[in-house]
């Protein structure tokens, strides 16, 4: 039977169909990008490999080595919510914050750009005097677990308050600052670093503690390279590096904008677009 007729007769059941393609490509396109640069992306290569090297054994009529395969994919699948612990709960976390769908945006537009414009300002300057700095912008999913150690602070964003606790030979610079609900909750904390393999060699400990705040949250981290004044932003596991004040400021507004203020709407359609 003609597919093409059948499509035509049933025009519904195309669609659904079709729909039906579109969503697991969408969720696999999103699982692609959850697990990309991560431990998981190369025990995933792995996988891939011994599935090839099974089905090649098959038809090879390779009995005791296909045997053997057979009872270590039985191996296999009982360790792998051990070893892809890390990147199961961070899939789980990024689908109940609503990661599989674009982001929506918050309420406080204008509050939240002074915020913006004042932490932007801060880290510019510190850069330029070459004084390092690492900030933490907490969202949805909770990032108490990593800050016992550090300095309750609950006040106000200011460039003056930024730039006193990373000026050195400060008791706090070392550590890092965390803003949650538009306030410096915390200072002088330490972060989890990550240990992706894939990260430059040329990382320090800042840009490694803020990848790796990144890995386990949708915080976004500031750092403030001193030896190359630069600032750097991590998100999700990765690292934008070098940026420019107004492209920080575009990043950060995209990610934590209002999503009721129409003045930010071309913002919002730009998101999308990107």
């Amino acid at each position: 039977m003609d597919y093409l007729a059948v499509l035509g007769a049933n025009p519904a059941r195309a669609l659904i169909n079709l729909l039906d393609i579109l969503i697991v490509s969408y969720l696999f396109y999103r699982l692609l990008l959850i697990i990309s640069g991560t431990r998981a992306e190369q025990l995933l290569k792995g996988l891939v490999v011994l599935l090839l090297f099974s089905a090649l054994t098959r038809w090879m009529g390779l009995a005791v080595v296909t045997w053997l395969i057979d009872k270590l994919w039985t191996g296999v699948f009982i360790a792998l919510p051990v070893v892809f612990q890390p990147e199961l709960r961070r899939a789980l976390e990024h689908i109940g914050r609503g990661g599989l769908l674009p982001r929506g945006f918050i309420d406080g537009y204008d509050q939240l750009q002074k915020q913006i414009e004042i932490v932007v300002d801060a880290v510019e300057e510190l850069a330029q005097r070459g004084i390092g700095a690492l900030i933490v912008w907490e969202r949805e999913t909770g990032i108490k677990d990593y800050l016992d150690i550090g300095v309750e602070v609950d006040g106000i964003i200011s460039k003056e308050m930024i730039e006193t606790i990373f000026y050195p030979n400060n008791p706090l610079h070392d550590g890092a600052v965390v803003i949650k609900d538009g306030r410096i909750k915390k200072a002088g904390a330490f972060l989890p670093l990550s240990d992706n393999p894939h990260l430059d060699k040329d990382l320090g400990t800042r840009h490694r503690a803020a990848v790796g705040i990144s890995e386990v949250s949708d915080a976004l981290a500031l750092v403030v390279s001193e030896e190359r004044r630069t600032i750097s932003l991590a998100k999700e596991g990765g690292m934008e590096r070098n940026l420019s004040k107004d492209k920080l400021k575009e990043i950060l507004m995209r990610e934590l904008g209002g999503r009721n203020t129409l003045k930010n709407f071309s913002l919002w359609r730009k998101s999308f677009d990107q």
